[in-house]
């Protein structure tokens, strides 16, 4: 079982910056990969990005390509989700999430934990 934990989220101007955390805990042996997710009011929970358990290989939505960027401390089990020239569309509840699953891919159903969420809001 692995046990996730959101941090960071807040109220930030468009244009700002902001950096998530997600600290995973648990049996995290068969973790393959972490991931971001995010849900918007009123639309459906969708990819961020993901990066592999020691970081080799990442990817992201078309929506955040070139402001957003997932790293992590493999040492301390701490994703991370660095958030550049944010955009009020960029409001929404942000998800940790992690995959067993090697051929980790942008499909929820893919992640087997979740974190609890965090607030993120970008006003114009």
């Amino acid at each position: 079982q692995v046990h996730l934990v959101e941090s960071g989220g807040g109220l930030v101007q468009a244009g700002g910056s902001l950096r998530l955390s997600c600290a995973a805990s648990g049996s995290t042996f068969s973790t393959y990969a972490m991931g971001w997710f995010r849900q918007a009011p009123g639309k459906e929970r969708g990819f961020v990005g993901g990066i592999s358990w020691f970081g080799y290989r990442t990817f992201y939505a078309d929506s955040v390509k070139g402001r957003f960027t997932i790293s992590k401390d493999s040492a301390k089990n701490t994703l991370y989700l660095q958030m550049n020239s944010l955009k009020p569309e960029d409001t929404a509840v942000y998800y940790c999430a992690a995959t067993e699953i090697r051929d980790w891919g942008t499909d929820e159903s893919e992640y087997h934990y979740w974190g609890q969420g965090t607030q993120v809001t970008v006003s114009s």
